[in-house]
């Protein structure tokens, strides 16, 4: 799964946009989805996220993925859990100070918000904490809910 996160890392900006393009064709959907019921829907979705989010991107299905301002990079593969930058433990060589082996999660986002060409940074974006109860929910549904109660 390493490997495929760090390929969507260097490959965020059209993946991006593919993501994007997802995100809209369910926004579209709604009317559909929601006489379906998102009850009922929330395990298919979710079943789909971990076939391609997990897939592609290493998602951990936290039911609040934040990965268009990280770069692609899902912070919740940080073993600390840190969804606001890295810890302060990251070692010179961008190493995770708890898995040496790995690159700070953080070090990938940067990288990853580099790539998608954005001159804002959505890195940057300070992100609500993780509300566990989400966590094996979908979050592309909780998405569409969400930009339709706004």
């Amino acid at each position: 799964m390493y490997r495929m996160r760090s390929w969507s890392v260097r490959n965020a900006r059209w993946l991006q946009k593919l993501y994007a393009g997802i995100e809209w064709l369910i926004i579209q959907a709604d009317p559909l989805l929601r006489r379906i019921g998102y009850d009922r829907l929330d395990r298919p979705f979710l079943r789909v996220e971990k076939l391609t989010k997990g897939f592609l991107l290493d998602s951990q299905s936290c039911g609040q993925c934040i990965v268009a301002y990280t770069g692609l990079s899902c912070p919740m593969n940080c073993p600390k859990k840190m969804r606001n930058g890295p810890c302060g433990g990251v070692r010179s060589d961008g190493s995770c100070e708890i898995k040496p082996d790995m690159t700070c999660v953080w070090v990938n986002a940067w990288e990853g918000n580099k790539r998608q060409g954005n001159d804002d940074y959505p890195i940057q974006v300070v992100q609500p904490p993780v509300d566990y109860r989400l966590i094996g929910h979908s979050a592309w549904l909780r998405e569409v809910q969400l930009k339709h109660e706004i």
